[in-house]
């Protein structure tokens, strides 16, 4: 009788680590999809995070607007620096700050030799001195003339 108790024993126990063994298997098949569903949500992550990283590049980006290749002036901030705006842009900051107080467009366009008298020679002037505005480079008055932001 001993032995047919210690065999019925061997067997009890023998199924229950079967049981244990499926339970384990079916968790460690559960452990492996979260880990690759982890390691494919890193990749998206870093993927993100180098495109967000090159958007807010201080190197002014160049798109497409009509077939032509227009370069983007950036918010003036924490990080960004004057060298961050296009050479035309900086040239035109440093006009109006080296005029001392609030300066008009004539003024900017005489300094760069454009005809003056001709109004539609300041509109794309106005423009990128607005734009400069409106980045937070320049202030712009209302009377329409702009100063240097300190």
């Amino acid at each position: 009788m001993v032995e047919s108790e210690i065999a019925e024993r061997i067997a009890a126990r023998r199924a229950a680590l079967d049981e244990l063994e499926d339970q384990l298997v079916k968790q460690l098949g559960q452990v492996r999809v979260e880990r690759d569903e982890l390691a494919v949500a890193e990749r998206v992550w870093q993927r993100m995070a180098e495109q967000l990283a090159a958007e807010t590049a201080v190197e002014p980006a160049a798109v497409q607007v009509a077939g032509r290749a227009v370069l983007l002036v950036p918010h003036r901030g924490p990080g960004v620096d004057l060298d961050a705006l296009p050479p035309d842009y900086q040239r035109l900051l440093a006009i109006v700050r080296d005029a001392g107080g609030p300066v008009a467009t004539k003024h900017v366009g005489e300094v760069l030799g454009l005809e003056v008298a001709v109004r539609g020679k300041l509109e794309p002037l106005r423009g990128k001195l607005s734009k400069l505005a409106g980045r937070g480079w320049l202030r712009k008055l209302p009377d329409g003339r702009f100063t240097a932001r300190p």
